[in-house]
């Protein structure tokens, strides 16, 4: 019975993992050799196709194979996997060396912010390229790819604040289809010309790169698109765990995508017009119209269930970073009430939005966004190799020499991408690394600034212990109900409470004064969740802890305490919150202009209350200044 329980639950969770997990490196078909192709510098022929059928399949093993699913699958922080899991694994790593640290995290930091990056250009690369399919029945067609493919996105996004729990169970579906119709289709071609299988062998992949190594250099940076996507194994490991993502990957996405690479590479060598688009020429002209209209639309919704998991991995880190401290909280509506990590965050989802038109109405077309994409992808790729070196020697205690040969090996694979990638800098590269810099920016001067923040507070603060002390010894009339303040920092008498005495007069019966603490860590059980502490006087201060993918729900956390003194009724209980105005001082602090973004950003944030699931007719906010 547990026998047949365990093959069910591993047969459903490969499922979802094609649907969520494979979208991005799934559809890469698409576009990828059709962008290497477009590049004007390959002579089909049998060596140059074998060449580049080989470093695709060599690339596919390094880098998805070897790199991800053998290596950093072991490298998860409580069973989570991702850039910001491998960086605090990293930053933990190297705690003897403070100046190390910083730099691992600033490094970790600017790699989750070209996620954002990422998450721009693949919706916009993969919908145009599934939409440029029309262009192979009709030429008359081009001038409607554009607005099909904004269409597209834009029904894309409206839907988002529904949640896709309803067609959610059918991206697994869906993708096997995808991958079974790819895969035969390659297995088609292949038949057709089995010589082509002997490009696995490496040395058509090196004789390639002898025959002239510069124009094989300026290639790599297109054969790279044939790996993106392959962070979302890692990132998404927390969702499936490694086997069902391990299964998925060799057992279908691996034979599937070789297959079609190959009969891509088949086709080209019996018709070599076919480098127009040679994904949906597989499809031979004399079968007719049909065909080809039902793989543009099966391509298209391929290219949607990979666009809906890239967004909904944005909403996912920036909940992370939030909770992380390098970004200010946003509005974050929760689109099933059975799954939590289900959410919606409505300027993400319009920011994403915003940033993939524009990305689309500047580059036209799948080849040219190409040239955009690689970049961040690379960027991303070496970053995560330089974190798991520190995973590698100082987390699982492996010799200098192993996890230096073993970071050496995948760094400079992934630096040969990147540094081909860095001549199409100036041809859109900019334009992910610009997105990348930007939300890099952000997190700094946002982290920064709440040190400032932090250090204000300090320099103005009142000891909570004392303060109560000096308050019971003439103490104030009480009323009845329980006051929640919240707290910024350890043993501080909150300025909601100081202005509540001063304005009002009055104490609540029971004073509960509440930190909420989030920590390097992904989940924090219940039974570490809370620290309390009685001050007396019915005053007690509580420290609520939570992981960076816990849901925060400070009224909740309340209900849970038990047997301390006080019984927690929500009806009677009144929030005392403060609302900061920050000003931007000269002369301390950081630049005049970052602190500017600091203040927009801290003000534009929203409210602690919505953040923590606060009765909005329960909550009090008391004003106050603070210059930094």
């Amino acid at each position: 019975m547990s026998s047949t329980l365990h093959k069910t639950s591993l047969s459903a969770l490969t499922l979802g993992a094609l649907g969520v997990v494979y979208g991005d490196i799934g559809t890469s078909v698409l576009y990828t050799m059709q962008t290497i192709l477009s590049m004007g510098h390959v002579t089909i022929n049998p060596d140059n196709i074998y060449g580049l059928l080989s470093l695709l399949f060599w690339t596919l093993t390094l880098v998805v194979t070897v790199k991800y699913v053998t290596l950093l699958l072991r490298a998860d922080n409580k069973g989570e996997g991702g850039m910001i899991a491998l960086l605090v694994m990293a930053v933990h790593a190297a705690s003897n060396n403070p100046k190390r640290q910083r730099w691992l995290l600033l490094m970790g930091i600017f790699g989750a912010g070209l996620f954002y990056g990422d998450g721009v250009i693949t919706p916009a690369i993969t919908v145009l390229g599934a939409m440029e399919g029309l262009t192979v029945i009709s030429k008359d067609f081009s001038e409607y790819v554009i607005p099909l493919t904004l269409g597209v996105i834009l029904g894309l996004f409206l839907i988002q604040r529904h949640g896709t729990a309803g067609i959610g169970k059918w991206f697994g579906p869906v993708m096997l289809f995808w991958f079974a119709v790819i895969g035969l289709l390659g297995v088609w071609h292949v038949a057709q010309n089995p010589a082509v299988l002997l490009a696995v062998s490496p040395h058509y992949g090196i004789a390639f790169i002898r025959q002239d190594p510069a124009i094989a250099f300026i290639l790599l940076g297109a054969v790279v698109l044939c790996v993106t996507g392959g962070e979302a194994l890692y990132a998404d490991m927390g969702h499936f765990g490694k086997t069902p993502i391990r299964v998925a990957w060799f057992s279908v996405v691996m034979p599937s995508l070789l297959f079609n690479y190959f009969g891509q590479g088949a086709l080209l060598l019996a018709n070599p017009a076919a480098k127009e688009n040679p994904f949906f020429m597989m499809l031979p002209a004399h079968w007719g119209n049909a065909p080809m209209y039902a793989m543009v639309v099966l391509a298209t919704v391929a290219a949607i269930i990979a666009s809906q998991a890239l967004i909904t991995g944005a909403y996912s880190i920036t909940k992370q970073v939030i909770q992380l401290g390098y970004l200010p909280r946003m509005r974050i509506i929760y689109t099933n009430v059975k799954e939590l990590g289900q959410i919606y965050m409505p300027f993400i989802n319009w920011a994403l939005f915003g940033a993939i038109v524009l990305a689309i109405m500047v580059f036209q077309s799948s080849d040219r966004l190409a040239a955009a994409y690689g970049i961040a992808v690379t960027t991303v790729m070496m970053i995560t190799t330089i974190l798991s070196y520190f995973v590698v020697r100082y987390s699982w205690k492996y010799s200098a020499l192993v996890a230096f040969t073993t970071a050496a090996l995948f760094f400079w694979i992934d630096f040969a991408f990147w540094s081909s990638n860095l001549l199409k800098f100036f041809h859109g590269g900019w334009f992910p690394i610009a997105i990348g810099a930007f939300t890099f920016t952000l997190m700094i001067t946002w982290k920064e600034g709440r040190r400032l923040l932090s250090e204000a507070h300090k320099q103005q603060a009142i000891p909570l212990r004392g303060f109560l002390d000096g308050v019971f010894s003439h103490p104030p009339q009480r009323v009845e109900g329980m006051a929640v303040f919240l707290c910024p920092e350890d043993d501080i008498a909150p300025s909601a409470l100081l202005h509540n005495l001063k304005h009002n007069k009055v104490l609540h019966e029971v004073n509960l004064f509440v930190q909420v603490r989030y920590h390097e860590t992904p989940w924090i059980g219940l039974a570490k969740r809370t620290q309390i502490e009685a001050l007396g006087h019915d005053c007690w201060q509580i420290t609520l802890n939570y992981g960076f993918k816990n849901e925060v729900d400070l009224p909740d956390a309340l209900a849970q305490i038990k047997g301390h003194g006080f019984d927690f009724n929500p009806m009677q209980t009144s929030y005392f919150l403060s609302r900061e105005v920050v000003v931007p001082t000269p002369g301390k602090g950081m630049v005049r202009w970052r602190e500017k973004l600091f203040a927009y950003m801290y003000h534009n944030a929203s409210t602690a209350a919505e953040f923590l699931h606060l009765p909005s007719n329960a909550v009090v906010e008391l004003g106050s200044k603070v210059e930094i």
